[in-house]
């Protein structure tokens, strides 16, 4: 008899439309600021151009296409000659491609991630909705039309990062080089969480006791922060500096 697999915890997630709908969104934003050019270095990526940026964001979506596909994450990747196709029109079939699968699949259905709470289509519906919110603003920083992330999506991606990408199987062995027995706490949209910075991450949401630092502004400020494309000129960031540091250290470990 097959165990039946456990619902994953998404408290907070939004509707899987909404996935859908911003993933389009920014995919063809993205699209369109890369026909600006695609020579432009993106400062929030260094050593990259647009053209990097876009080849990148188009292997990430066939990788996800091609998990989908098998059932588990690919063994063989990426394929031969990848790199060498034109960015751009690489972009173009890889975000219809993504989209086909996605929309093809219940979120329910199960598929390989590497987040092993939750092997779910699912997972991917999230992943690359946030995935492609972060990689548009670099290509807008690259140009320098930054647009704002829908302040809803941003609550969430400031949900994921924090609690899948610093928690994540990587993270969780404990390997880094930035381990404090300290605690953040991280306010925006209405939600707060509290982050113990150990060896092993722990976040609680709404959690009230003490912590070294807390973190708060506007949902596309804080998360764009926690991802290294933003300082903290527009958050309130209070208590130990070399806490702060530290938790800024950790989220680029993972980010």
């Amino acid at each position: 008899m097959t165990t039946p697999t456990p619902e994953p915890d998404r408290t907070g997630w939004l509707d899987w439309d909404d996935y859908l709908a911003a993933l389009r969104l920014d995919a063809a934003r993205l699209a369109e600021v890369a026909r600006m050019g695609v020579d432009r270095p993106v400062p929030s990526c260094p050593g990259w151009t647009v053209a990097d940026l876009v080849q990148h964001t188009a292997a990430v979506y066939l990788h996800k296409v091609e998990t989908m596909r098998l059932g588990d994450l690919p063994q063989d990747w990426p394929p031969a000659g990848l790199d060498e196709r034109d960015p751009r029109e690489l972009y173009g079939e890889a975000t219809s491609a993504l989209v086909d699968e996605l929309t093809a699949r219940d979120p329910s259905e199960v598929r390989g991630t590497w987040w092993p709470d939750d092997q779910t289509v699912g997972f991917w519906y999230r992943r690359m909705a946030l995935e492609t919110a972060v990689h548009r603003v670099d290509a807008e920083l690259a140009h320098d039309v930054v647009t704002p992330i829908d302040e809803e999506l941003a609550v969430d991606g400031i949900d994921e990062v924090l609690r899948i990408m610093l928690g994540a199987p990587w993270a969780a062995a404990g390997h880094t080089g930035s381990s404090v027995a300290e605690r953040v706490r991280v306010s925006s949209g209405g939600r707060s969480w509290t982050v113990t910075l150990d060896a092993a991450v722990r976040v609680v949401e709404g959690d009230s006791d003490e912590v070294a630092v807390e973190v708060s502004g506007a949902p596309d400020d804080v998360y764009l922060y926690l991802w290294g494309r933003r300082d903290d000129s527009g958050l309130a960031v209070t208590g130990d500096s070399e806490v702060a540091v530290a938790f800024r250290s950790r989220l680029a470990e993972v980010t």
